[in-house]
C-alpha cells in the first residue's frame, strides 16, 4: 500500500494517489472523511499487475481519517501519516495530512 501526494501550486488542492497491491481482491475502495465513507465514490481501478489505484483531489491544509475497503474488509494504510482511535468504528483509522 502506498500514498503519493502532489501539491498543486495554482489551486488549494493536493492530488493524492492511493495504491493497494491486492492481486486476489475483486474490489478495493478508499473510504474516509473526504468522500463520506462511500465506497462507490472511492472505488479504485484494478491494473494488470494486480494493483488497485485511484487519484483524488483533496483540499490542502486538512486532515482526513480513512481506510481501505478490500472485498468488504476494512484495512488501514501501513504508511499513513498517523492513526486515530474512532469510537464509532471501535478501531483505529488511518490519518492523511495534506
Amino acid at each position: 500500500m502506498a500514498i503519493k501526494k502532489q501539491f498543486i501550486k495554482t489551486k488549494p488542492v493536493c492530488k493524492v494517489t492511493f495504491s493497494v497491491a491486492a492481486k486476489e481482491a475483486d474490489e478495493v475502495a478508499v473510504v474516509g472523511d473526504f468522500n463520506n465513507w462511500n465506497p462507490k465514490e472511492g472505488a479504485l481501478n484494478k491494473l494488470k499487475n494486480g494493483t488497485f489505484k485511484g487519484v483524488f483531489d483533496l483540499d490542502k491544509d486538512a486532515s482526513y481519517e480513512f481506510k481501505y475497503l478490500i472485498d468488504g474488509a476494512f484495512v488501514n494504510e501501513t504508511e499513513a501519516d498517523s492513526f486515530k482511535w474512532n469510537e464509532f468504528a471501535g478501531a483505529e483509522n488511518s490519518v492523511l495530512e495534506v
